[in-house]
């Protein structure tokens, strides 16, 4: 097992090989190595969450899900690894390693602070130009707050944002639905900062 060397350019071929033999993940992004970086308990919950529920609910359909590990093709200079991600037509792959995937149904990010920016930008926009997609999920891990993002049949997108607790999104395009209660089962959000600060203020008036 090896570690990717850190500042050099690649190429696919060289991404691919020294990738399936590195300890760590790392994303392709126009020949630049991104590392990965490690998850938290309420990132790998929601994962596992997510992952379970659907898995699930896809069994005896033609549909696979793949949580965390399998890599997705974007653009042709672009490798990423969502979170889960769905796939119900035949799944197509870059070459016979099988761990490349071309054809994603629905994507789903869990955000971090670390990762946020650059799943709201540059890969939602990747994500949003594979034509296999339908649905791009991105889900919260520091508070409720699940953005559901759906391809209509002009190719624009529209958007279901559910912060209810007992809220649900339906996945359409593979038949599934998911409760935020589910999502989140055993995530604990710490409370508002606003609360916090009443009740430091509550405190010193007592004292």
């Amino acid at each position: 097992m090896k570690q990717l060397p850190e500042e050099h350019n690649y190429t696919i071929a060289e991404y691919l090989e020294l990738e399936r033999v590195s300890e760590l993940k790392h994303e392709y992004v126009s020949g630049e190595i991104v590392a990965m970086a490690g998850a938290t308990r309420a990132h790998n919950l929601i994962t596992v969450n997510v992952a379970r529920r659907l898995g699930n609910q896809l069994e005896g359909t033609t549909c696979e899900i793949y949580p965390n590990d399998m890599r997705v093709r974007t653009t042709p200079s672009d490798y990423t690894y969502p979170d889960v991600v769905v796939v119900c037509d035949e799944p197509q792959f870059e070459d016979a390693g099988l761990d490349t995937l071309l054809n994603p149904t629905v994507v789903i990010e869990v955000l971090s602070k670390t990762s946020e920016a650059r799943d709201r930008g540059e890969k939602f926009s990747d994500y949003r130009a594979i034509e296999s997609v339908r649905e791009i999920v991105f889900v919260s891990q520091h508070k409720p707050r699940v953005e559901h993002y759906v391809r209509q049949a002009n190719d624009e997108w529209t958007l279901h944002e559910v912060t209810d607790p007992a809220g649900a999104i339906n996945l359409s395009s593979i038949g599934c639905t998911l409760t935020l209660a589910e999502i989140y089962e055993r995530v604990e959000f710490p409370p508002p900062k606003q609360l916090r600060s009443v009740k430091r203020d509550s405190q010193a008036e007592m004292e």
